[in-house]
């Protein structure tokens, strides 16, 4: 079942651009592509002042993979059909994967982005993520999410909070983190850049976060025959 997943998110939409590790802001990935307009962020502007509606604002959003405050000269990737555009048109991720026995959330730092597949194998959401930096100083050694098949073993509310970072003290706060593997974790972050940033935990917006953690993760339990939701994390590269 991985291999047949793994193999399955290497698709991409039609609107998308491959699988190459992005090194630079996420959305200057599609500046070459006719199908889309790159602008400066000029002084003043900001997501509601360039994108007055709602859902355009966040398609834009994650085509760029990124929820922080627009900074003066960054490069915002813009789809010329925006108007027409839905979330799931601009998916890097395939519509449907195998049925399994255990809903699934894939996790591709390649394409800085995680889906939810459901049962029978049916993409439910997706979203922008950032995953672990090549390397953090501050604990003198590479720090990328880890990469392989994993259960969701622990959940928490919105008042999460790092036991690690920052060094020496902890208390980051991590909202609606989910635990797949030791101390890496998907968690709600109000920095997701369109970059890899992190310590190695998986940042995304905080409306995936809750979703995620209040209506789609299961924990393993009795009830379920311990089977909790599988965790797929792709290599970087």
């Amino acid at each position: 079942m991985r291999k047949i997943i793994l193999l399955a998110v290497t698709f991409c939409f039609t609107l998308m651009l491959g699988t190459g590790y992005a090194v630079k802001r996420y959305g200057e990935n599609f500046c070459a592509d006719p199908r889309f307009t790159c602008v400066k962020v000029k002084r003043g502007d900001n997501w509601t002042r360039m994108f007055p509606d709602p859902y355009q604002r966040e398609v834009v959003k994650r085509l760029n993979r990124t929820n922080m405050r627009m900074r003066l000269g960054t490069t915002i990737a813009v789809p010329k059909d925006l108007r027409n555009l839905t979330l799931f048109d601009i998916a890097p991720f395939p519509a449907r994967i195998p049925a399994s026995d255990n809903k699934v959330i894939v996790v591709d730092p390649k394409v800085l982005a995680w889906g939810a597949y459901d049962e029978d194998g049916r993409l439910l959401h997706w979203g922008p993520m950032s995953g672990g930096k090549n390397y953090c100083r501050d604990i003198g050694k590479p720090c990328r999410t880890i990469s392989g098949n994993y259960i969701m073993f622990r959940k928490d509310d919105a008042g999460c909070r790092s036991r690690t970072f920052p060094v020496g003290s902890g208390g980051a706060p991590m909202p609606y983190c989910m635990f797949f593997h030791g101390g890496y974790a998907l968690h709600a972050s109000k920095e997701v850049p369109g970059y890899h940033a992190s310590h190695g935990c998986v940042r995304i917006f905080k409306n995936d976060a809750r979703w995620l953690n209040e209506k789609f993760i299961d924990l393993p339990r009795r009830s379920n025959d311990f089977k909790g939701t599988q965790v797929f994390v792709n290599p970087y590269i």
